[in-house]
């Protein structure tokens, strides 16, 4: 049999990056359900959802309740996802309109991409969990759960 070369430390790592990429997205995987429900989001969405700096999306289906993913919660303030998505307005003023009109548009979206999801069938409720991953990706840190 013969000897398979030695792997240089360099190659080790690129392999564990590639296995833990791979994992990740095998324990992230979504279900058909929720993989139908996100093209729902895709398709029925207006320009403004689709063009939309965070992707509003179902995290999972669970007896007929979609989970699905936001940036807004009590645990982080709005200001820190608003400076996310648009890095040029000035967060420290909150009575700035172009902060106000961000805050509304948020919430706009958001919505919007929860009624196109409670409208699918199978669908009897929709909730809402701090999508974690997204704002950990973007720089902000989430308390863990209690």
């Amino acid at each position: 049999m013969k000897h398979l070369p030695k792997l240089r430390a360099w190659q080790w790592i690129v392999i564990a990056l590639v296995l833990a990429y791979a994992l990740d997205w095998f324990i992230q995987r979504p279900d058909g359900q929720t993989r139908a429900l996100n093209a729902a989001i895709a398709a029925e969405g207006s320009a403004e959802l689709k063009a939309y700096p965070y992707p509003f999306r179902v995290l999972r289906v669970e007896n007929g309740k979609a989970i699905m993913g936001t940036p807004r919660s009590r645990d982080v303030s709005v200001t820190r996802v608003i400076k996310v998505l648009y890095p040029d307005i000035n967060v420290l003023d909150t009575n700035d309109p172009a902060f106000i009109a961000a805050q509304k548009e948020l919430a706009g979206l958001q919505f919007e991409a929860r009624d196109i999801v409670a409208r699918q069938d199978g669908i009897k409720t929709v909730t809402w969990e701090i999508d974690r991953h997204w704002l950990g990706a973007h720089g902000i840190d989430v308390p863990p759960n209690p």
